[in-house]
């Protein structure tokens, strides 16, 4: 509603600056007023009229609030200081809508969106960097989703690239494991946690001797030809590893609706049709003397380059190697074309694994199975990616725009995130041993290659122990299996939102106490202000899913406990109530989750604050007494919902 108010706010303005001055804004910029009282919307515009119109801001100003005349649902539009202008609601059909949980008609853009995230090269357990990728990621589909948007999920899987080829090499050159012993290891448990280890003994060994590397080369170019034994190992061991990373993500209710993978995109030949269609646009050219001598090479993205003069080694992406291998980003770009339609190929398909509720998720393959969801084909893709991928990024749109899809270039987004770390604290409680340089360092960067980092099973595991040893101190009455639910609930709010609150562009430096505190900004902090909002209700004798606070106060009465000094406070809270969806808008045109997380914390503290100053099973009035019983339904209502968005589920007790 708070949203719907303001585009209704701005459309009255712009009409009336379009009947008064004969002016055309086609963005009306409107900010919320210092206090509550003030307002519940102010508008700068005057200032940035005064200029075109010669007249003093508060001329404008004024001219404006005598003319514009009435607004649906607004009380009046008042001067404020030396220009601005403030919008009052009318409070009580505001409090009344929102209430009813009535919902603005909205329209949704049409077409699939598509969000690439987590892809995790199958060659290792997950680790606790991946976690942010993936919680970002699903959280963003979340929020297309609570918008209105139909949308694909998906987790791209580099099963023949340098990484999965190191594991490979450490089972085939270090151990000399035949693909029997590896396939008994592949069905025993957490068998990528085997290859977490191994990864790191392989770098070690290729330190050790530079020639050792040959067996990397080998690796990789029996694996991209296909149909020999070292590539049906890869298959192997990639599968059984990418299978651990989807037990792994279910475990934070992470899903996919289907898993792309390298291989076919070779084997099905998507870079040999996108590679035609480089040439023949002209974005590849063939390098014939330099370094990059016998590579096919584009325009690295952001270099300036004059038409009719030859690139330089410096402004080249060298796309397809002089020995015939395609790097990383030419198969990106076939993916992508895939993504968008462009390409005149298509995946085969085959059931690759069921979710507890009966989704399930699909996996590319030769030759899959008939009947099967369609995928790709969408209108606007988000790719869940780090911030040092972005050229690579940014050479796929370059691909997409030289091929004249400037359209799909214009609605592909590059959903860019920092790194995680860890404080020295949470290091050492995982039993690193530290340097004392390491104590002092605000944070520890991880490495998977020299086998220092946390595994994400771990990190979960960690989680849920510290979070029930604090339930069974307070609920020992409870089955141990109720506990453990609770616990789990309290460890993935914890971690989720730990991953959320941070902007994409902070380096997070993680900390189990900090994430599992039920003060300050933390997960377990919006939780229990659900879990006290259900008390109350609980303790009332009320249904809180079934009670419609609508029908229990009127518009009258809403009116009347909404105004003086006690009413603003009460209003501060209903109109940060209003914004969920406000919020949701927000966090998508801008692909930041952060503002939700700080959302849902602000509203906790209000409502925490509003709980210890008001009385409400005790409260004499019986008519305030509802009132207030309506505050705290819509308050927990609000929180649920943009908790939810957040993959954050609420136990019952805490």
């Amino acid at each position: 509603m708070y949203r719907h108010l303001e585009r209704r706010l701005a459309q009255h303005v712009r009409d009336f600056l379009r009947r008064s001055y004969d002016l055309d804004l086609p963005r009306i910029v409107i900010e919320q007023p210092p206090k509550v009282e003030l307002g519940e919307y102010a508008l700068p515009l005057a200032f940035e009229l005064a200029k075109k119109l010669r007249k003093p801001p508060r001329k404008i100003a004024e001219e404006i609030v005598a003319g514009i005349g009435p607004i649906e649902g607004f009380e009046k539009l008042e001067l404020a200081g030396t220009g601005y202008i403030n919008a009052r609601v009318k409070r009580a059909d505001l409090a009344a809508a929102l209430a009813a949980d009535e919902k603005p008609p909205t329209q949704v853009p049409r077409g699939k969106v598509l969000v690439e995230h987590s892809s995790i090269n199958p060659n290792k357990a997950a680790h606790i960097g991946h976690l942010r990728n993936a919680i970002l990621g699903d959280t963003f589909v979340r929020l297309l989703q609570f918008a209105g948007r139909e949308v694909d999920v998906q987790n791209y899987i580099d099963n023949t690239g340098v990484q999965v080829a190191d594991v490979i090499v450490g089972f085939l050159h270090l151990e000399k494991k035949s693909r029997t012993e590896i396939e008994e290891l592949a069905r025993g448990p957490r068998f990528d946690y085997y290859c977490w280890d191994l990864y790191a003994r392989v770098s070690q060994w290729y330190e050790q001797d530079k020639q050792n590397l040959q067996a990397r080369t080998e690796t990789l170019h029996a694996i991209e030809a296909g149909g020999n034994e070292t590539a049906s190992v890869a298959d192997l061991i990639s599968t059984a590893v990418l299978r651990r990373h989807l037990e792994t993500m279910d475990r934070l209710d992470i899903e996919y609706d289907f898993l792309p993978r390298e291989s076919e995109i070779l084997h099905l030949h998507f870079w040999d049709a996108a590679f035609i269609k480089l040439k023949e646009g002209g974005v590849l050219s063939l390098e014939t003397e330099g370094k990059n001598k016998g590579c096919w090479v584009m325009k690295r993205a952001g270099a300036t380059v004059a038409v009719g003069v030859e690139l330089s080694e410096g402004d080249q992406k060298v796309i397809v190697r002089s020995n015939g291998t395609v790097g990383y980003v030419g198969k990106d770009i076939a993916y992508h074309m895939w993504k968008f339609g462009l390409l005149g190929r298509d995946f085969g398909y085959r059931k690759f694994y069921r979710y507890p509720n009966g989704h399930d998720c699909w996996v590319s393959t030769s030759d899959g199975e008939p009947d099967h969801p369609h995928f790709g084909d969408v209108s606007e893709i988000y790719n869940v990616i780090d911030a040092r991928q972005a050229e690579a990024q940014n050479t796929v749109i370059e691909a997409l725009r030289g091929l004249g899809h400037n359209e799909a270039a214009d609605h592909y987004t590059h959903f860019s995130y920092e790194m995680v770390a860890l404080t020295p604290r949470c290091a050492a409680d995982l039993g690193y041993d530290l340097s004392e340089e390491d104590k002092t360092r605000a944070w520890i960067e991880v490495s998977g290659r020299k086998g220092f980092g946390v595994k994400a099973d771990d990190l979960i595991d960690t989680l849920i122990a510290s979070a029930k040893k604090e339930v069974d101190a307070r609920h020992g009455q409870l089955s141990d299996a109720e506990r453990l639910s609770i616990a789990r609930q309290i460890a993935v709010g914890a971690l989720r939102y730990f991953m959320l609150k941070f902007t994409k562009s902070s380096v997070i430096a993680f900390d189990f106490k900090e994430a599992l505190s039920f003060e300050g900004e933390t997960g377990p902090y919006a939780q229990y202000a659900v879990v006290r909002a259900t008390n109350i209700f609980r303790k009332g004798g009320f249904d809180p899913e079934g009670r419609d606070a609508a029908s229990c106060v009127s518009t009258a009465e809403f009116g009347r406990y909404l105004s003086g000094e006690t009413g603003n406070e009460i209003w501060e809270l209903w109109l940060a109530a209003s914004k969920t969806s406000y919020l949701i808008d927000q966090c998508i045109a801008t692909t930041e989750p952060a503002y939700l997380a700080k959302h849902a914390f602000q509203l906790a503290q209000l409502f925490n604050t509003f709980y210890h100053r008001h009385p409400i099973l005790t409260e004499a009035d019986e008519g305030r007494k509802k009132f207030l019983l309506a505050t705290v339904a819509l308050v927990r209502r609000e929180l649920i919902r943009a908790l939810a968005v957040m993959g954050i589920t609420v136990p019952p007790v805490m």
